[in-house]
């Protein structure tokens, strides 16, 4: 065997990890902006504060969302599938690291005040160290994630209504949003390429996996009808043309969600939405929110100076 040059210099091997070429890092020991020479120039006749609300909302669904799918890493079914949600959740989380930081570009007044001199950048203020309140998500992406059968079928809705907002987005007038659309679009493609995959194939296994598929889809279809509510602000942002009236994407939506049932052999749920507004737009969220974000933030909160 080859000997190596290997650097002797400390006590203990793991010292010379704490200091010199950050490149022995697989990320390095920090992030640029997500956004570096991109023109964040806000659209003429377009107010900052508008499109800066309508990415907080898109970028809270994508970063909650990433969170709970993030949660069956080490415990899917299988380890293709523990690596497919991982994925998935990567995708969201990247797409929410660009929509928070658009957002604190067209309206830095947005961003949580933080210490002086703290080294979190912009978007990750927005993540970590708002309250439960402040957050824009809708409450369909918070709750618990359930069995895999529930997680499959709010994944199938998810992504079928979310694909759709993205492809009309890749109009949007604001070319950064136009821009986080158009990769969007190609992840999401597959986010719900594999949802349906797994709908259809619980849905005809054996007769366990589709009681469980069917009670699934009864539990997150109350909620469902959420996604397609619209808020004030996507009011505003359809009339001028950065972003998308969500109640006008309901009959692109449910013509997929009627084949997949129908391939399925599913009945559609005949259970009532919950709720008439899109409450978590309006930062109104359920008891699962606070146990979210407590998770999500309490690092971030108890070392507010710190650089990872």
């Amino acid at each position: 065997m080859e000997s190596r040059d290997l650097d002797l210099d400390h006590d203990s091997v793991y010292d010379g990890l704490l200091g010199g070429d950050p490149s022995q890092w697989a990320f390095g020991t920090d992030f640029e902006d997500p956004l570096a020479g991109v023109d964040t120039t806000i659209p003429a006749g377009v107010d900052g504060a508008a499109p800066a609300a309508y990415c907080l909302m898109l970028g809270d669904d994508a970063l909650i969302y990433a969170h709970r799918l993030s949660e069956w890493t080490s415990n899917a079914p299988d380890l293709e599938d523990d690596i497919a949600l991982a994925n998935i959740a990567l995708d969201l989380l990247g797409r929410a690291r660009l929509l928070l930081a658009r957002a604190a570009a067209a309206d830095p007044s947005v961003v949580p005040v933080l210490p002086e001199g703290s080294p979190v950048p912009a978007e990750d203020a927005l993540a970590f160290f708002r309250d439960e309140p402040a957050f824009r998500n809708v409450r369909y992406v918070e709750a618990v994630n359930g069995d895999f059968a529930v997680t499959i079928a709010r994944l199938l809705l998810f992504a079928s209504h979310r694909l759709a907002l993205l492809q009309r987005l890749t109009s949007s007038v604001d070319p950064v949003l136009a821009a986080i659309a158009a990769k969007g679009v190609k992840e999401v493609t597959y986010h719900r390429d594999y949802a349906g995959r797994w709908f259809l194939t619980l849905a005809r296994g054996t007769d366990e996996s589709r009681r469980r598929l069917v009670a699934g889809l009864q539990t997150v279809w109350p909620m469902y009808a959420e996604l397609s509510r619209c808020s004030d602000i996507e009011a505003v942002a359809a009339e001028q043309s950065f972003g998308v009236d969500p109640s006008t994407l309901s009959d692109e939506v449910d013509a997929v969600i009627e084949h997949v049932l129908a391939t399925s052999g599913v009945e559609r749920p005949d259970v009532p939405p919950s709720g008439t507004r899109p409450l978590g737009r309006e930062g109104q969220h359920t008891e699962a929110m606070g146990h979210l974000l407590a998770e999500l933030q309490v690092v971030a909160r108890a070392h507010p100076m710190g650089k990872w």
